[in-house]
């Protein structure tokens, strides 16, 4: 059930297979096991894809469809990627849930390719990159990546998974080893972030907030280890706890809520203070918006589709926001006149190029087309924002990417047009998986002030 599940998750034409699982496992009322590892098997094809399109080029006779391909996909996770899974389980698993959906004939292919995978891997490495699996204690025997002395950015394509496209950029932006390693960094699950909510923002001693001692206290009962982040709210879980974590009774009780560090600080950012009104205009899921409810700021929370209001509903609802939190449509938003905002926060949508690691599809969505349709939006977002910024208010724009043309070029231009705002704080950081605390997210926010 598992594998047939993942095989329709990732030939769904889905953009978002990976925050697609947990609506497929609840549907198939998968347990809490399977469904761990439905995300595992998923979230690694695509963190994973550009390899496994280089190791069924490599293994497989012929070039099979996409169907089969995805099969080949799932089992290929299990025997190179999933060390907890025996490769018998692996293989026979998969060539069942084959068989099921294709009869035996495709199944028996499905076989002996995954067989000739396990004949030519090898545990340990022999520093050829042409042969190495990264991030992996494991060998092919043979050259089946391109060399990286003749070929850098289609070795990373094939062995790093990272589209030449983005690693053009990168790589003329930071040079070519810094490029890899951030395209290495995106190829594994980071560690979980968890803000505990009982920690006032900026508190210095979090160990000594009674509540916050208690929250960990319930989550270590869990079985959780949690060691401390960077920031004062922030706890770092393995990400192999998700599953725990996500139906845990903190998390129900809305206190503890999944943020990153960056996240959170291009919340801080907007400085919301006690008394205010503040817009969040692209709020979805919500945990921005718990940070700025947290200040004793009245918030305005909005989004685009009603898919995304649902989600926002949702974070509010958990998180126990309502009397502090107002959800208005859009359009009701932007029926006001007037500015009346002390404060905007613009999260636009992004490449998402800063988080990778967590978003792993965003990569293979990357191109020219993708760039200009999110350019419109995020110009007319913020151009949005500023509309409802009062003057002497503040107006921060953020994202999660990477890209210049996205963070500071697009600032630099909205305030070349804008003669009415200035710049008075920038964030920008990127993806570090081994920070000194733990990983951080790639991201950008800047603070501009509205002139009086």
């Amino acid at each position: 059930m598992t594998r047939e599940l993942a095989w329709q998750l990732l030939r769904s034409g889905s953009e978002t297979p990976l925050r697609d699982v947990d609506r497929a496992a609840s549907e198939a009322g998968l347990d809490a096991r399977d469904r761990g590892l439905l995300r595992r098997i998923v979230g690694t094809e695509v963190r994973r894809r550009g390899t496994l399109h280089a190791l069924v080029r490599h293994f497989a006779s012929g070039r099979p469809d996409a169907d089969l391909a995805a099969f080949l996909h799932i089992g290929l996770v299990q025997l190179l990627f999933l060390d907890q899974i025996p490769d018998h389980a692996a293989v026979n698993t998969t060539v069942d849930a084959c068989r099921q959906q294709f009869g035996p004939k495709r199944a028996a292919y499905v076989n002996a390719v995954l067989r000739r995978v396990i004949a030519a891997r090898v545990r340990g490495r022999v520093n050829d990159p042409r042969c190495d699996l990264p991030k992996r204690e494991l060998t092919l025997g043979e050259p089946v990546f391109p060399d990286p002395s003749e070929h850098p950015l289609l070795w990373a394509q094939d062995a790093l998974s990272m589209p030449v496209e983005l690693m053009r950029r990168w790589v003329k932006r930071y040079g070519e080893e810094r490029a890899f390693a951030l395209a290495a960094g995106a190829l594994e699950e980071p560690d979980l972030s968890l803000r505990i909510l009982d920690t006032p923002t900026g508190l210095e001693s979090p160990s000594e907030n009674a509540p916050f001692a208690s929250t960990l206290d319930a989550l270590a009962a869990l079985d959780i280890p949690l060691r401390p982040g960077g920031h004062p709210a922030i706890q770092l879980a393995p990400a192999a706890c998700t599953e725990t974590v996500l139906r845990s009774e903190p998390f129900a009780r809305g206190l503890v809520t999944v943020q990153g560090e960056t996240a959170l600080r291009a919340a801080e950012l907007v400085d919301a203070r006690a008394g205010e009104r503040v817009l969040d205009l692209c709020a979805a899921p919500g945990g921005k918006t718990a940070v700025l409810a947290q200040t004793g700021a009245t918030v305005v929370a909005t989004d685009a589709s009603p898919e995304r209001l649902a989600r926002l509903h949702a974070t509010i609802e958990r998180l126990a926001l309502g009397r502090t939190v107002e959800v208005a449509s859009i359009e009701a938003v932007n029926a006001q006149d007037e500015p009346r905002f002390d404060a905007v926060l613009v999260d636009v949508p992004c490449s998402n190029t800063g988080v990778l690691a967590q978003r792993p599809e965003a990569r293979w969505r990357f191109g020219t087309a993708s760039q200009h349709a999110l350019s419109a939006i995020q110009v007319e977002l913020l151009r949005r924002g500023a509309r409802h910024t009062r003057p002497g208010g503040r107006l921060v724009y953020a994202t999660c990417s990477i890209e210049p043309e996205e963070n500071h070029r697009r600032v630099v231009a909205f305030l070349d047009a804008a003669l009415d705002f200035e710049l008075e704080h920038e964030i920008d950081s990127l993806p570090d998986p081994r920070g000194a605390h733990g990983p951080v997210d790639g991201g950008y926010a800047a603070r501009l002030r509205r002139r009086t």
